[in-house]
């Protein structure tokens, strides 16, 4: 199935190199969960403040057990700091 991988601020370096603003079509098995996107994308899960998948919040504790299908965005953010 294919979906497509958004990364923002300091974790864009973690996109594959095919990615065009911070965006990117991806194959992935059926049954991939959220996480299981992010370890195979080496992106540190802790670095993952906020997770959106077709821009409903999936909270830290869901992100083991929710199913990605066809066409779904995941995007990602991590912590932010600002004055």
């Amino acid at each position: 199935m294919r979906i497509t991988l958004k990364l923002f601020a300091s974790l864009a370096p973690y996109m594959p190199a095919h990615a065009v603003d911070n965006a990117a079509p991806v194959e992935l098995e059926e049954g991939a969960t959220v996480d299981r996107v992010l370890d195979r994308f080496q992106v540190p899960r802790g670095l993952c403040h906020l997770v959106l998948v077709n821009g409903i919040f999936v909270p830290p504790g869901q992100r083991k057990a929710h199913v990605l299908a066809e066409g779904d965005a995941l995007a990602a953010w991590p912590p932010v700091a600002g004055g």
